[in-house]
């Protein structure tokens, strides 16, 4: 019986953020219809919040407004709004298909426009209510990299760029997109983590293609080793190790050094180097436990050892763990050559390996002809093994897919999240300007996914549909109601930008229908409109039947 709850249970918790977010989207969007139409002297039979059976009706005038029984979104019927309608004479006057053809463009345009500016209402909001931003702060910067030689430290707080504020990482971004391919000096004032001593670095940015294929700036300037990303505090714990007797387990993320908040790799051999030996060792961890569905917190102590002179990563048998092996893909090379869960990867070919991507680079270099030599550490044993790669289709950041050799195997994540703050605005006309910028930056996005799909720079596999939209909106509404607000904003306007596309059925098509009536001087005729609403219908079919396709290969990891 209590599983039977918890399942009905999460299913509503799923479905109600979905129902909201589609259904006020899609009542908005008829909204602007009904708005438009009764403004232009269209008489308006029936506007339905939801669709099927009415259960409640109340009619006032010429409209009767329902509310029905599937609660997605709504529809607005007109009089006249079929072109074969026979309509008597005194009548044509409040029937929508006699309107002039400015009046059709009007009522057809304003449900996409109302998408639109219902989509800057709710980034206004969000900015009003404050949002989360990532924080100006540099990740972890390799001594081998363009970044520290020039002078960048981790942890360093961009205050200034070119004489320009910094407030968010964003903000640095922004001034890093550019349009052409020339390189970029920076004059860069930044903050030293832990203090407030502050300096000035001048160095140049090398003008190189924008890795995001969806942003209309094909250029992006960078600096070799900058990075708002930074290594978290998830070790690998070696098997015999005092802390792995102590039940300490590759995959804690340590939050805690004997009181001390720790949270990125860098800072936990000062934070053991400052201990005493001779004290009892504390660490709070977060971690999963045989049982557990979701992480815990759990202390974990430690007695002081005589062994141990000093506390250090290396005699308390802590290192990385991102070299240690979280899942094995059922039926994959690994599985087959018997890598297992847990497996710390040694070498491979006999290079020893220091980082993930260094698996990742010997996989891929892969001839296509003799087993890769696999060393891995298995419960203080050592364990080597031949593995045969084959040859897999992966999405990668970029959201295009890429032929390359894989094994089937996922490490034990070791990254931060980056810092976030909160940003607020409390001028209602600043927070204005706020919300119309992310409604046309998200617009361009949009429009760009479509003109990267078409060059066949993503891939139509990150095409969804409901099912989609549903486990997003679920997802978001679990997070906060900042998050759900913005993906309802997000989805609104993609409401808008898909309504406009030239496709009979979809307004688009029908405001193409107008635009020729208007250098015509006369409408199509009806049998070409029939045939153009019906390859229209063909088409979305067949775009909605692709989209859940997608949706069911995402869901079932296919």
């Amino acid at each position: 019986m209590d599983m039977i709850l918890n399942f009905l249970h999460q299913g509503l918790s799923a479905i109600v953020p979905f129902v909201v977010l589609l259904g006020v989207l899609i009542f908005i969007h008829e909204l602007g219809h009904f708005m438009v139409a009764r403004w232009c002297g269209v008489r308006v039979e029936v506007f339905s919040l939801g669709f099927g059976k009415k259960i409640l009706k109340y009619k006032k005038g010429d409209t009767t407004y329902a509310l029905s029984i599937i609660p997605l979104g709504g529809y607005v019927k007109m009089f006249g709004e079929q072109p074969g309608d026979v309509i008597a004479e005194e009548d044509k006057k409040v029937s929508f298909t006699h309107k002039n053809v400015w009046q059709r463009i009007a009522v057809v345009l304003a449900g996409p426009l109302m998408n639109f500016f219902f989509a800057i209402f709710i980034f206004f909001a969000v900015a009003m209510m404050g949002e989360d931003a990532k924080t100006p702060v540099i990740g972890d910067v390799s001594a081998q990299t363009a970044a520290y030689t020039a002078g960048f430290r981790s942890g360093d707080r961009l205050i200034t760029v070119n004489d320009k504020a910094i407030n968010t990482w964003e903000d640095f971004q922004k001034i890093l997109s550019q349009k052409e391919n020339r390189d970029l000096h920076l004059d860069v004032v930044v903050q030293h983590e832990g203090s407030q001593e502050q300096s000035k670095i001048s160095v140049n940015a090398k003008a190189e293609p924008n890795p995001n294929v969806l942003s209309s700036y094909d250029y992006v300037a960078t600096v070799e080793g900058l990075t708002p990303m930074s290594a978290g505090t998830t070790v690998g714990v070696k098997a015999g190790s005092p802390l792995y007797a102590m039940g300490l387990r590759t995959g804690d993320t340590l939050t805690s050094i004997n009181g001390q908040k720790v949270t990125y790799w860098r800072q936990l051999d000062s934070a053991f180097a400052k201990l005493n030996a001779k004290d009892t060792l504390t660490l709070e961890v977060m971690g999963v436990r045989e049982g557990d569905k979701e992480e815990k917190p759990i202390t974990v102590t430690m007695a002081p050892i005589e062994s141990i002179k000093s506390y250090s990563m290396q005699s308390l048998g802590l290192e990385s763990s991102e070299l240690y092996l979280s899942k094995v893909m059922e039926g994959s090379p690994a599985a087959a050559a018997g890598l297992k869960e847990g497996d710390r990867l040694v070498a491979i070919n006999n290079v020893t390996l220091a980082k993930w991507e260094d698996v990742i680079n010997n996989i891929k270099s892969f001839d296509g002809k003799n087993p890769v030599s696999v060393a891995v550490l298995r419960d203080n044993q050592n364990v080597d093994l031949k593995i045969t790669p084959k040859m897999t289709t992966q999405m990668n950041s970029s959201g295009a897919e890429e032929k390359r050799y894989t094994i089937g195997i996922a490490p034990v994540v070791n990254m931060a999240a980056p810092e976030l703050m909160t940003v607020k605005f409390s001028n209602p006309i600043e927070a204005l300007a706020r919300g119309t910028q992310k409604t046309w930056d998200v617009s361009v996005m949009t429009v760009m996914s479509f003109v990267r799909l078409f060059e066949a720079k993503i891939s139509p596999k990150n095409i969804g549909g409901v099912l989609s939209i549903g486990q997003a909106a679920s997802e978001t509404f679990k997070i906060g109601m900042t998050q759900f607000l913005q993906m309802m904003a997000i989805i609104s306007v993609n409401l808008f930008i898909l309504n406009l596309l030239p496709v009979p059925v979809l307004d688009g098509g029908h405001l193409v229908f107008y635009v020729i009536e208007l250098v015509k001087g006369a409408p199509l005729s009806m049998k070409k409109m029939e045939v153009a609403q019906q390859v229209g219908l063909a088409l979305l079919m067949s775009l909605m039947i692709f989209a859940l396709f997608n949706d069911f290969t995402r869901l079932l990891g296919l």
